[in-house]
């Protein structure tokens, strides 16, 4: 059931908005305890949450920087139950993530989600930004780019693209009526990015490839292996590459095993960065689910889905069957072992991540937020932090199965 709620702008910095803050908390509280999202009391671990089907990332965004909205993001779907929260491998970045998860675990005792990295091993369109010249732009122009980036990470006025809001969605480069934006592309640093893991400050890493050849594959995860002995989940994402995808899962897999003492998980990668879009953006996501359902051999790990996803995706996995559908397989990794001897089920799609759209449904409260207070941490202003965590209860929990309140 979607929940409504009416934001009317306050001043909550006046003293006499005590009162009204305290009963915005309340409805916070109420509506998490209530929603039955994880307490740190009476949950499982994240990796429960892959063998039951109903796991749920955020993605922040591979190339999304913008701390403060990244803090703030983090701390409304922390409250929401996500298992992950997936951001730039970059230490202000991750920083950004764990203070709003932890600044969430103020409000309410919460079970805390894994933090994940991402990185690549080559040119990926997840690891890209915008960038033109402004001065190059005629004054007359519509600025169609402005209007068309979903991030707002283009401002004439500030300079051309916000470097650390662009995502490299490449929705700008087609619609410039003068063909000045371009793309670059970039691949992290793995050096500094093993020197991240080294700090214990993630739970997680994800790797974006290709699939179509595994030797830059090869490569990354010799340099990453010595430094990822305490995360607890390697994620590889990759889009369907048709019939050799599950030989170069497999093959990925042959690689990472010597090192690998946690879960790994593949991320079925859809229709990159585009949930957002529309209904139709999810397709690509089911019919990847619906490939690897159909595989006899499926490589080794959970399966999750991505690119594309939005608040269809369920009902999309319901229509064809695989929403929480279990198989008698479970997870062979040595960490499950008892679960396997007392014959625990795995879901074939151990969950949904989702990007794009849920930064959408969010943005929109934190803009509001924004243009009348500035650049805030979001739990400052409770009726903005109930309105945007409504919005994600409502894309988190039809995954999570949530019993929504209906009296706030």
């Amino acid at each position: 059931m979607a929940l409504s709620f009416s934001c009317a702008a306050s001043l909550l910095t006046h003293p006499g908005n005590h009162g009204k803050n305290q009963q915005f908390r309340g409805k916070i509280q109420t509506l998490v305890e209530e929603s039955g999202i994880p307490s740190i009391s009476s949950s499982s671990p994240p990796y429960e949450s892959l063998r039951r089907g109903n796991w749920v990332k955020l993605i922040c965004g591979a190339s999304f920087e913008d701390v403060i909205d990244i803090r703030n993001l983090s701390l409304v779907y922390a409250l929401a139950g996500v298992d992950c929260i997936d951001c730039a491998a970059d230490s202000s970045v991750v920083n950004a993530v764990n203070e709003g998860i932890e600044a969430a675990r103020e409000i309410v005792p919460l079970r805390k989600p894994w933090v994940m990295i991402s990185i690549n091993d080559d040119e990926d369109l997840h690891f890209r930004k915008a960038e033109f010249d402004p001065e190059e732009c005629p004054a007359d122009c519509s600025r169609p780019c402005e209007m068309v980036c979903p991030a707002n990470a283009i401002s004439l006025k500030k300079g051309g693209v916000i470097k650390e809001r662009c995502y490299g969605c490449g929705r700008c480069f087609p619609i410039c009526p003068y063909d000045n934006i371009r793309g670059h592309s970039y691949i992290r640093d793995a050096s500094s990015t093993c020197q991240l893991l080294e700090q214990d400050v993630v739970d997680a890493i994800e790797i974006h490839t290709r699939a179509r050849h595994v030797d830059p594959f090869y490569k990354l995860w010799n340099i990453l292996a010595e430094s990822i002995s305490h995360v607890k989940l390697v994620a590889v994402s990759f889009p369907d590459v048709g019939d050799s995808t599950v030989s170069a899962m497999h093959m990925m897999y042959s690689i990472m095993k010597a090192h690998l003492h946690c879960y790994n998980l593949w991320q079925l990668d859809g229709r990159p960065m585009s949930g957002d879009i529309g209904r139709g953006a999810t397709r690509e996501a089911i019919a990847f689910a619906l490939h690897m359902a159909a595989v006899s051999n499926r490589p080794h790990g959970f399966l999750q889905l991505a690119g594309g996803t939005n608040s269809h995706t369920i009902d999309s996995l319901k229509k064809v069957g695989l929403f929480q559908k279990m198989s008698a397989a479970g997870y062979s990794n040595g960490r499950m072992s008892a679960a396997n001897a007392a014959g625990l089920p795995q879901a074939l799609i151990g969950g949904v991540a989702y990007g794009g759209y849920a930064r959408k449904i969010v943005g929109r409260v934190l803009n509001k937020m924004q243009s009348q207070h500035g650049i805030s941490h979001i739990e400052d202003y409770p009726e903005y932090l109930l309105e945007a965590l409504i919005e994600a209860t409502n894309l988190v929990g039809p995954v999570k199965c949530y019993k929504l309140p209906t009296h706030l």
